[in-house]
Order: C-alpha cells, then sequence, then structure tokens
C-alpha cells in the first residue's frame, strides 16, 4: 500500500438523515427488513454548549445534566422512541453483554444503572431500545429477522482484538436461538486507519488475533517509523465475516469520526475534550 486512505463525509454508508435540527445516520440493510428503529447520533440538533456542542450524549463528560436530557428527548423524538424505553450501556472496554429485559427500560437515561461493566446489549422485546457510546470506537449493531433479536455493542481496539462481535453473535444465539448467518449487520463511524496510529504492543495483540491477516496492510500498515495504522473497520469486519455472518448481510462505514470533527464526536481529534455519540437500536413494536 503506497498510501493510507483518507476516508472524509460518507460516499457510501451510512446514510445522513434530519428530522427537524436533529441529524442522524442510517444503515440501508438495517432499515430494508423494516423491523427496526435505529440511528447513530451526530453532533447536530442538541442544547450543550462549548466543547459539548451540540448533541452530547454523556452525562459524565462534565456537561450540564438538563442539556444531556434534553439531547436524549430530543434524538428519541427524531427516531421515534421514548426515553423510557431505552437502556444504555456502562462501557469500560470490556465484551460483557447484558441481556436486556423491561425491568431495565429507562437504565442510564432515566434511572440509574443497577450494573457496570457493560459493553453490549442484546434483546428479543419489542419496543426496547438499545444505546451504546463512541467518540472514535466502533458501533456494531445487529439484527436477527429470523429469531426478532436484535444486539449493540462497543469495540475499541481492546474490544476488537477480543472479538466483542463474535462474543455479541454468541450470546445472541445463546438467549435467542440466533444463527450468524441470518443476521443483518452495520459496522458504523468510528476513526480511520489513516487517523489511528498504535504503537508496536497493540499491533501485536492484532497479529495475534488475527494470524492469517496479520500482513495485510489493510488491516495494519506499518510506518517507517515504527508505528502502526490501524484498520477497526476492517478488523470487525474479520471478526464478523469469521463468525458466520454472511458478506451480503454486512454493511461497512466509510465515515471517519475523526475526519470529520464538525459533524461526529472524536476523542482523538478533540484531544479527550468531547462529549459522546450514540447508537440506538430497537425492535419495532407491532
Amino acid at each position: 500500500m503506497n498510501q493510507i486512505l483518507k476516508y472524509r463525509m460518507g460516499t457510501k454508508v451510512p446514510v445522513s438523515r434530519m428530522s427537524g435540527s436533529v441529524r442522524y445516520l442510517t444503515f440501508p440493510l438495517l432499515e430494508k427488513n423494516g423491523l427496526v428503529k435505529h440511528g447513530i447520533s451526530t453532533r447536530e440538533g442538541g442544547v450543550s454548549q462549548g466543547i459539548y456542542a451540540t448533541m452530547n450524549l454523556s452525562f459524565t463528560s462534565g456537561d450540564s445534566p438538563d442539556c444531556v436530557r434534553e439531547n436524549y428527548n430530543r434524538i428519541g423524538a427524531a427516531l421515534g422512541i421514548p426515553v423510557e424505553r431505552m437502556v444504555c450501556t456502562q462501557q469500560t472496554h470490556t465484551v460483557n453483554v447484558r441481556k436486556v429485559t423491561e425491568e431495565d427500560c429507562g437504565k442510564g437515561v432515566v434511572k440509574e444503572r443497577d450494573y457496570t461493566g457493560v459493553d453490549g446489549l442484546v434483546t428479543n422485546i419489542p419496543g426496547i431500545c438499545l444505546v451504546t457510546f463512541y467518540a472514535d470506537c466502533v458501533p456494531l449493531l445487529f439484527v436477527d429477522p429470523v429469531h426478532r433479536a436484535i444486539g449493540a455493542c462497543h469495540s475499541g481496539w481492546r474490544g476488537t482484538v477480543r472479538k466483542m462481535g463474535e462474543v455479541t453473535l454468541k450470546k445472541m444465539s445463546e438467549y435467542y436461538g440466533t444463527r450468524p448467518e441470518d443476521v443483518v449487520a452495520a459496522i458504523g463511524p468510528s476513526i480511520c486507519q489513516d487517523c489511528y496510529e498504535v504503537s508496536q504492543d497493540v499491533a501485536e495483540e492484532f497479529a495475534l488475533a488475527f494470524p492469517a491477516h496479520s500482513g495485510e496492510e489493510t488491516l495494519m500498515y506499518r510506518k517507517p517509523d515504527g508505528k502502526y495504522q490501524l484498520n477497526l473497520w476492517r478488523a470487525n469486519e474479520l471478526v464478523l465475516l469469521e463468525a458466520g455472518v454472511r458478506p451480503e448481510h454486512l454493511e461497512i462505514t466509510d465515515l471517519c469520526t475523526c475526519c470529520n470533527p464538525e459533524l461526529l464526536f472524536s476523542h482523538r481529534a478533540s484531544a479527550g475534550k468531547r462529549g459522546n455519540l450514540g447508537a440506538f437500536l430497537a425492535l419495532k413494536e407491532a
């Protein structure tokens, strides 16, 4: 590879949509089956100020809680999902996946969470919205149209090297009978390979996790200075394909958080001074 590709505002997926002043992103493949409501928030359409402007969905970043609550109300209205039906992760870069029930509704938004260290959520209950958070890490969304179950998870480099996508699919199989070959999946906006420089120790972990692909420059590109450029999109694609997801059932972003800091929160672009994006996924009610 002569150069690292530069990923800019989405030329393929996801699709940008507007509801009033709220801009959010959707995947055509997830919309196609008509079973779910979903979206990934952008920075547009909220009420937060300064480094959190405007659609910050983190209560723990230092933003005004009243602003964050209003942001949830606005993105919920845009997606047609009441905040009382949302259930949020409590992310600590684990591969822990929680089975979500009616008792969890509202946790993380209008009720306190009684769990920690949860980076993935699954459910088969219509109307419950799974909510995960990002600012360079990878959103993964799953829909099982056969058993009518869904999953969502957060996969940074630690989650990716531990194959969080596969773990989530296995939990869906355990709880709902999901078969990976039936699943429709999406890999959402995150930091691109051009922007994501990692040290040799991280690269070595990926070489061990993906031995058949460790020499691919589209997965890891070694720079002359000995650092590496890591492609989390490609890594998660490999995880999902190896787990049994069919290529034609997988939609992969071309939108980088770090290349587009005016549209999306990016930890690297902001040197950690930022809010959080959210990914939302719910089975439609009959």
